[in-house]
């Protein structure tokens, strides 16, 4: 016999079974809209059914890993990384955005920072290597070899060196509290740096008798502005030759190589860039530079590179410059930033 209780039991089972297939086929329907939206709105032919591969190692690393996961971020960069270093080509990779800063900064050749060159020693510590006369870091006190071990408060022992940088530079007029240690004395204070504009020196020159000097460090968007601007006085100095160092010039942007190249070089080709369509862009130097007709010799090494590579090239297929040195280092890629 059947008691009433087994009765109500066994009426509501068909209904709560309907019930539950009603909610999970709603489910189910709303997850295969989000994943249509999802793949709509990503609007990328690699956003398939072979990526689930990715999720779902994600999905088992973060339900199965024993020890703490790094954050997300940090997984989805090192993700991308190897993605780009599948590739295969030094010159393809994925900079997290420290890294993508610091390349920004140094193609724009200034930033806001406290005014010193800082390196970092074999403990991974960040060192102030050269503090720059007359601006905030010397004007606080700061010396060589000083060690920083917080920036605001948060100790930075153990931080990739890019990303300490990161922290240091800032908005310029703003302020930065520094926690250092000097090994000269044993000490450890704090003190307070006003953040500035600071300029990344591209050139060094020197005039010797009639022949002037010039070091470009790099291809920055200052370097035609500043080569000029130094021949120009080395030329009022009486210099009538001059003499280009490139020899560890890593590169840089490729107008700036070409506005470099077009100081020396009268109206013609300076370098074609090609894709892999074959589709050609030719970039072409001008008359009327003052510098056209100086004699010249041009310093290249192995360091020398990319876009420092454009300028001796161009040079010297022109006849225009006698190169000295070793040989180059051998980029002959363009490379583009995302």
């Amino acid at each position: 016999m059947e008691s009433s209780t087994t009765k109500a039991i066994r009426w509501w089972q068909p209904l709560l079974t309907v019930q539950v297939l009603l909610m999970l086929t709603i489910i189910g329907g709303m997850g295969f809209v989000a994943g249509v939206w999802f793949a709509r709105s990503t609007d990328s032919p690699h956003n398939n059914a072979d990526f689930q591969v990715f999720w779902n190692s994600w999905d088992i690393l973060e339900s199965e890993f024993y020890y703490e996961l790094p954050k997300d971020e940090d997984l989805i960069h090192a993700a991308l990384r190897g993605m780009f270093a599948r590739a295969d080509n030094p010159y393809t990779f994925f900079a997290p955005p420290a890294v993508a800063e610091m390349d920004r900064q140094r193609t724009a050749g200034e930033f806001g920072g406290i005014g010193a060159y800082v390196s970092q020693n074999d403990q991974g510590q960040l060192v102030i290597a050269r503090p720059f006369e007359n601006l905030p870091a010397a004007k606080a006190g700061l010396q060589a070899n000083d060690i920083i071990l917080e920036i605001n408060s948060v100790s930075i022992s153990g931080w990739p060196f890019e990303e300490a940088v990161e922290l240091l530079r800032g908005e310029i007029g703003t302020d930065v509290t520094l926690t250092v240690y000097r090994p000269a004395t044993d000490d450890q204070f704090t003190v307070e740096v006003t953040r500035t504009r600071v300029e990344l020196p591209v050139t060094d020159s020197t005039l010797y008798g009639s022949v002037g000097y010039i070091a470009l460090s790099s291809f920055n968007q200052k370097a035609t502005d500043a080569l000029e601007q130094d021949w120009t006085d080395l030329s009022e100095q009486g210099a009538e030759a001059l003499i280009l160092d490139l020899r560890g010039n890593p590169g840089g942007l490729l107008n700036q190589a070409v506005s470099v190249s077009d100081l020396f070089l009268g109206a013609g080709p300076v370098v074609t860039q090609r894709d892999r369509d074959g589709n050609e862009v030719v970039y072409s130097a001008d008359d009327g530079d003052a510098a056209e007709e100086i004699p010249l010799v041009v310093l290249i090494d192995e360091g020398s590179a990319s876009a420092a590579e454009v300028v001796a090239g161009a040079l010297r297929d022109y006849e225009r410059a006698v190169l000295i040195g070793q040989q180059s280092f051998g980029k002959g890629s363009v490379q583009h930033v995302y």
